[in-house]
């Protein structure tokens, strides 16, 4: 009695460690699995997230010559609004000169109108001299008429002066016409020089304005090539960076497929071992009620001095349990979508079971 106790024992025993031996063997093949799927996923991920950041790069790259060639242009835009506003201090320069010098001839004109009138008053008063002129001779003339012979050559004195005063008389009129249209002439250009003045003043305030407009550009453009250079840096350190991420994410990519390798290695390793599908859902079953029940004890091993199992009874469902062929265990996403899949026999062999080893 004491050898069967001791049989049956050892049957328990080896019931409870095939138990646990499905259990673990359950548990690594969901493992590996899920491994599997999770780094295909993550491979997958990561190669669409290289790719990503490979085209995110070269958009980048893109952007930076871009930046470039609009730093390029805008510097070359504060250049020539620099050098226009040199030429524009020039310009106002030469502006005020002329306007200065306008001024200048205006001032001669008004003198020379003034010295025109003047010359005016002048033949004026030559003319008056000529009238009283021709009037002395006449009265000489009749003097002379009156003295007979002995005033006959003085006559002819009176009668040259008289021509000399109507002659002086004929020329002041003549000059007094000229200076007359001279002054009417030097009024109409002390006008027009008067308007060129205020033209040209006008000139010289819309020059400076055009230079204090033309600085503000200047100023501005030399901002904005700063700033363009500041974001010209700004993308291709965000070009290293991303550079340096699609570097990272390929060993990533990389470390996932191995990782994937690995597991289905792994998954090949452990499918050496039949578990049935009775198996695979006790085991699940077991899981979960450890995971439900955490302080749950342990069952107790009976003593074999203890043991009501008979020889007969035990060693024949053992070796019904070693002898009987496994089904190979299917992943714990399908398992758990088709439970129905569980009905099966668990004595039903699978196609790929031929070299596999049993419990």
């Amino acid at each position: 009695m004491q050898s069967n106790d001791e049989i049956g024992a050892l049957a328990k025993a080896l019931d409870e460690m095939r138990d646990q031996l499905v259990s673990v063997v359950a548990d690594v093949r969901r493992g590996t699995d899920n491994i599997t799927v999770a780094s295909e996923e993550i491979a997958t991920g990561n190669h669409d997230l290289s790719a990503r950041t490979e085209q995110t790069a070269s958009n980048l790259e893109e952007t930076a010559a871009s930046m470039e060639q609009m730093s390029g242009a805008i510097k070359q835009s504060a250049d020539s609004a620099r050098m226009a506003n040199q030429l524009a201090d020039v310009a106002g320069v030469s502006a005020q000169k002329g306007g200065d010098v306008v001024g200048e001839v205006v001032t001669t004109m008004q003198e020379i109108n003034a010295a025109s009138r003047k010359i005016n008053d002048i033949i004026s008063v030559i003319d008056g001299i000529a009238f009283q002129t021709n009037i002395l001779a006449l009265n000489a003339a009749v003097e002379a008429a009156r003295a007979g012979e002995q005033g006959r050559g003085f006559a002819v004195v009176a009668g040259e002066v008289r021509t000399l005063a109507q002659r002086s008389a004929q020329a002041a009129k003549e000059i007094k016409e000229l200076i007359g249209n001279t002054v009417t002439r030097v009024d109409a250009g002390t006008n027009l020089v008067t308007q060129a003045g205020e033209t040209m003043k006008e000139i010289v305030e819309n020059v400076v304005r055009v230079r204090d407009i033309i600085g503000e550009i200047a100023s501005s453009a030399t901002e904005q090539s700063e700033g363009v250079n500041q974001i010209n840096a700004a993308v291709a350190n965000l070009d290293q960076m991303t550079q340096q991420n699609a570097a990272l994410v390929e060993e990533s990519a990389a470390a996932a497929s191995s990782m994937s390798e690995q597991a289905a290695q792994l998954s090949k390793v452990v499918q050496t071992f039949r578990l049935s599908d009775a198996d695979l859902r006790n085991s699940h079953i077991q899981v979960l009620q450890a995971h439900s029940m955490p302080t749950a004890k342990a069952p107790v091993r009976q003593k074999p001095g203890h043991s009501t199992v008979t020889p007969a009874k035990t060693s024949k469902p053992s070796a019904a349990k070693l002898n009987a062929p496994k089904a190979a265990a299917a992943p714990a996403s399908a398992r758990l979508s088709a439970p129905a899949q569980g009905s099966r026999s668990a004595t039903s062999p699978t196609p790929d079971s031929g070299d596999w080893e049993s419990f």
